[in-house]
């Protein structure tokens, strides 16, 4: 089975951007002139994603006056949080209009060019819950690890240290929509604390490992790398 429907998480605040990037979320921080949520769409475009969620908080008038002028051909619909819901919360509420049986699932501040259809095939013929995108890193401190067996089973999710080499979660999941809105979960929660974390041991959960490009614009220091790194052709 394909996905080609997508939930973009663009509420965020940016706070560790605010030296760099003033007064706008995440998302739209300027890259090259471009914002950077234009990147994450179009690479999900070019996979074959048709219709998009986007999941907004903070200043959304920005992200909806975005996508009116430079997306006018784009089927998508968008939810604002009045409040904070959380990465959970705000996936929760989006899926209760998604359409698909599984969707794609990322944030609007991180690019993981993924093989959509890889992931899509193997949640589908393993009867997931929900399948992560992992992404082999070497010597880094700011994520966690998820460890996986040879069958691609999560194992467990280790803290935040450094580590020589180790899979982080790429932030990109292909989410079972019914399996999910069934959990007893709260209205406002996170996605990887208290869902992941807390039943991977208990529900079909997987990591994919995809070596393929991926940046996460959340500190300055990876802000100026991604205007190194990203281009519009």
């Amino acid at each position: 089975m394909v996905i080609n429907e997508a939930i973009i998480l663009a509420g965020g605040l940016g706070t560790r951007l605010r030296s760099a990037v003033p007064d706008l979320p995440k998302c739209m921080a300027p890259i090259n002139g471009v914002p950077f949520l234009k990147f994450v769409i179009d690479h999900m475009v070019s996979k074959g994603i048709e219709f998009f969620i986007f999941s907004l908080g903070y200043k959304s008038e920005v992200i909806e006056d975005f996508l009116k002028t430079q997306y006018p051909a784009l089927f998508y619909k968008i939810i604002v949080e009045d409040e904070p819901l959380g990465t959970g919360g705000a996936i929760k509420k989006a899926c209760k209009i998604a359409k698909s049986k599984s969707v794609l699932v990322a944030n609007g501040d991180t690019l993981f060019k993924i093989d959509i259809i890889k992931l899509a095939g193997f949640h589908t013929l393993s009867g997931a819950n929900c399948t992560l995108s992992l992404k082999t890193m070497e010597n880094f401190d700011r994520y966690g690890v998820v460890q996986t067996d040879a069958d691609h089973v999560i194992l467990s999710f280790e803290e935040k240290k450094h580590y020589e080499k180790g899979c982080i979660n790429g932030g990109v999941y292909a989410l079972h929509v019914n399996k999910f809105l069934d959990e007893s979960l709260p209205e406002k929660f996170s996605f990887e604390k208290d869902y992941l974390e807390k039943y991977y041991n208990k529900r079909r959960m997987f990591g994919l490992v995809q070596d393929e490009y991926f940046i996460d614009i959340g500190i300055p220091e990876d802000f100026e790398k991604a205007q190194l790194e990203l281009k519009i052709l």
